[in-house]
């Protein structure tokens, strides 16, 4: 499921982003057809620029990203990443409201995108960077999917035609990770296959 505006300014900018940072995409047909239901897209999260990467890579549906709430009091940017699909949250806190509207948007049909690492870890090995449970309690919660997607490049660091990679995975089914809700640490287990399947990915490929 994609919104217009959000159609039509990829149409714009994809190329323009694919030939400034050379982005490359591998297993591209991994992604989920829009009729094979909706998924949360994991992946390292290395430069600010990773949803740009992500949102460029995937075509058949529209990842929507949280993003800091500093950036939709600022006058047009706001307004901009609003129509984009992102939405706010407060970091360095418990943002209720935030995780509450992530997993309403994957039980409304929405794919979502998330960073297990929870913040970025610039210029370090993805498998160096420690992780949150985020990623797996809402897949707890809401049962979709699982797209691991790894954003490689040089050093982990973008710069201006520095080639990045971007590889897809295989989805995931909820299923595969035996969710047992009456075990404590599930979240965090779950979050931890999640970006083991994140760092394989770029491990595995040249």
């Amino acid at each position: 499921m994609r919104g217009v505006f959000y159609t039509i300014l990829r149409a714009i900018l994809v190329i323009p982003v694919r030939l400034i940072f050379r982005v490359r995409v591998k297993n591209a047909k991994r992604e989920p057809k829009r009729d094979e239901g909706n998924y949360l897209v994991c992946a390292n999260h290395q430069s600010v620029l990773d949803p740009v990467f992500i949102c460029a890579a995937m075509r058949r549906q529209q990842p929507h990203f949280m993003a800091k709430a500093e950036l939709f009091r600022v006058p047009f940017l706001g307004f901009l990443v609003r129509k984009l699909g992102a939405y706010p949250v407060s970091r360095g806190k418990n943002d209720v409201g935030a995780v509450k509207y992530t997993v309403r948007l994957l039980k409304e049909g929405k794919s979502v995108g998330m960073f297990p690492q929870g913040t970025r870890c610039a210029e370090r090995l993805p498998r160096e960077c420690p992780i949150k449970f985020g990623a797996g309690m809402i897949a707890a919660h809401t049962g979709v999917k699982v797209l691991p997607v790894h954003i490689k490049m040089k050093n982990y660091k973008w710069k201006f035609f520095r080639r990045v990679t971007v590889i897809v995975g295989k989805p995931i089914p909820f299923e595969a990770f035996a969710y047992d809700p009456e075990k404590s640490g599930e979240y965090a287990r779950i979050a931890g296959e999640i970006y083991d399947a994140v760092c394989k990915l770029g491990e595995e490929t040249k």
